[in-house]
């Protein structure tokens, strides 16, 4: 007996499981056939978009290229070639710290920085160790310029920094003064300073050094507790920042000793008094015979260079890229 939706009559028994299959087997049927023509439009679809957007073998990621200029090639020629450093004074986020707000350094200003730090510090080793091998082999191979200064929590601005012996920061490029230039200017005094502590890094020094002034060390509170150089000078040590630990103070004495003449070195001697004099003293000995007996460097020798090429830079067209 034949079954359809216009059935009047109802069906019992084995005839209603019968009709009720059948049209479950119908409804299915339907459905996979829809489900089939659906796919078959899907693919159709992908099939027609693949066609028509093809990907490229072109990356979307593309590195800038930055068009070589007269300045970088004088790097080539005055630092790379000779040292094997790295000048950099463009911006670079990868080389700056994410810890303070910077900003590029000037391109005048980064000229003469660059001629600067070649004269008075570089040259300067080479000076004393006979060619360019010692500040080849030891000094950082990068050399990172900042325009804007960088402040510690405490108010306090950082000069320069020296990171694991691999790259020099100098900060605040954009306030250099070449008419101002002397051996004591900030920026020269702290290379000297950060390429101390790559030499110690190297070669430690004696561990009598921290022991002259043991526990007189504060760690950053020496600004609070030295208020005066001359407070610093009269407690054994050379300035206030020489107060933080042994290790700034062992660097403090070689890059203040190398930037002053040696009537400023003899007055700040004065200053310290006959205690403190006798304690900065006692320690500058382990830090001369240190330099002379590890790195073959006589201290009044580097001082000599340094103080002479100063007066040379009296001299000098620093923003001239023609020597």
């Amino acid at each position: 007996m034949p079954c359809s939706f216009k059935d009047e009559l109802p069906l019992k028994g084995m005839q209603w499981h019968i009709c009720t299959l059948v049209l479950k087997l119908k409804f299915m049927q339907m459905k996979l056939k829809l489900s089939t023509l659906l796919y078959i439009m899907l693919g159709f679809s992908i099939l027609t978009s693949c066609k028509e957007d093809e990907l490229s073998d072109t990356s979307i990621f593309v590195d800038s290229i930055t068009e070589e200029n007269d300045f970088d090639r004088w790097i080539t020629t005055n630092y790379t070639k000779p040292y094997n450093i790295a000048f950099k004074y463009r911006f670079e986020d990868i080389e700056s710290s994410m810890s303070y707000y910077l900003t590029p350094a000037d391109y005048k200003q980064s000229i003469a920085m660059s001629k600067l730090v070649r004269h008075l510090c570089l040259q300067a080793y080479d000076e004393v160790t006979d060619g360019t091998t010692f500040i080849r082999s030891y000094f950082p191979k990068i050399i990172f310029l900042s325009g804007s200064p960088a402040y510690k929590n405490n108010g306090s601005m950082i000069l320069g920094t020296a990171d694991g012996g691999k790259k020099i920061t100098l900060f605040n490029v954009d306030a250099l003064n070449p008419s101002a230039i002397t051996a004591e200017s900030s920026y020269f005094k702290t290379i000297h300073h950060e390429f101390g502590h790559i030499l110690n890094q190297t070669k430690p020094y004696s561990t009598d050094f921290g022991k002259i002034s043991g526990n007189l060390y504060v760690d950053e509170s020496c600004w609070d507790t030295y208020t005066t150089e001359s407070s610093a000078l009269k407690a054994g040590f050379i300035s206030r920042y020489a107060a933080s630990g042994h290790g700034e103070d062992f660097v403090e004495l070689e890059s203040i000793y190398v930037t002053r003449t040696p009537e400023k070195w003899n007055a700040m001697l004065e200053t310290a008094g006959e205690t403190g004099r006798a304690i900065i003293e006692e320690k500058f000995e382990i830090v001369f015979n240190y330099m002379l007996a590890n790195w073959n460097i006589n201290l009044n020798d580097l001082r000599s260079a340094v103080l002479r090429r100063t007066e040379e830079v009296k001299s000098m067209d620093l923003y001239s890229l023609d020597d």
